[in-house]
């Protein structure tokens, strides 16, 4: 009788999916079956003994877009850009000697061509513009530009005029910018970049008047040609300066005011007259 009750229990158990339990560490016994009823919520599933789950391979998604290409490279600027900005890519290509003019602030066939090399010398498309790769490959490769970099061939702005300037007709010369003012009632008639002495041979300070000019003189102490010469103080004076205009500020006068621009100075030497003032400050 005993053998046939148990013998039962265990079809029912293979109908209904039951498990057999053991009994627990405490040595009591549990029920030997654990019946998972019809619409329950089934085992977690088991982890053969030695092994580790093994999950199906998630079938190929034929339907999911592939990766889009990499955006081209946005272009900052090109032949024909104006700006402090064409400045400063102008002045970070002559440190990596790839442009030696300049900076101008105009993005020309100069520039275009040494961005180009610059490009093909780092395996870029050698476009010759200027786009976001290539300015932060120049970007790491060079330290920022002061004033005198970016300016280094003149075009930068003047100060507001030395209040010493506002009346008559002035030669108004500004150290800290670096600029001379034609100037005649107040009112700035023409404006041109100018360097000065070196801390040895300095530029005097002050305030002055045109007393000689000489269109094609030639200085006797350092027998170098000073064309368009306005002399305002001693062997001192404004004129033109081969040198200023091939290297800018990379050199230094010897104590005379040079201008660069040629054409600029011959216009105000044909209108400046001796005994006009000559303002020269910081």
């Amino acid at each position: 009788m005993g053998r046939a009750i148990t013998a039962a229990l265990v079809a029912l158990a293979a109908v209904t999916g039951c498990t057999v339990q053991p009994s627990d560490g405490d040595g009591k016994r549990r029920s030997p079956v654990h019946i998972e009823l019809p619409g329950g919520t089934p085992s977690p599933a088991r982890t053969p003994t030695g092994g580790s789950p093994s999950a199906a391979p998630a079938p190929p998604d034929d339907d999911k877009p592939s990766a889009a290409p990499p955006a081209p490279a946005r272009v900052l600027w090109s032949r024909g850009a104006t700006g402090r900005d064409v400045r400063e890519l102008q002045a970070r290509l002559r440190q990596v000697a790839w442009l030696f003019e300049g900076p101008t602030g105009t993005y020309g066939e100069q520039t275009e061509r040494a961005v180009s090399g610059f490009q093909g010398k780092r395996g870029l498309p050698r476009t010759g513009r200027t786009d976001t790769v290539t300015w932060q490959r120049l970007l790491g490769m060079t330290r920022e530009p002061g004033r005198w970099d970016l300016y280094l061939m003149g075009g930068q702005p003047a100060d507001p005029p030395d209040p010493r300037c506002t009346t008559g007709r002035v030669l108004c010369i500004d150290k800290t910018s670096r600029t001379l003012r034609w100037m005649i009632d107040g009112r700035t008639v023409s404006t041109m970049a100018v360097r000065f002495g070196s801390q040895g041979t300095p530029t005097r300070e002050g305030v002055f008047s045109i007393y000689w000019k000489s269109r094609d003189h030639v200085s006797t102490l350092y027998d170098s040609p000073m064309p368009y010469a306005m002399f305002f103080s001693g062997g001192q004076a404004v004129h033109y300066s081969a040198d200023f205009a091939a290297r800018g500020y990379a050199g230094a006068s010897h104590g005379c005011v040079n201008v660069r621009d040629e054409a600029a100075i011959a216009e105000l030497y044909a209108q400046v007259r001796n005994g006009d003032k000559v303002v020269v400050s910081w």
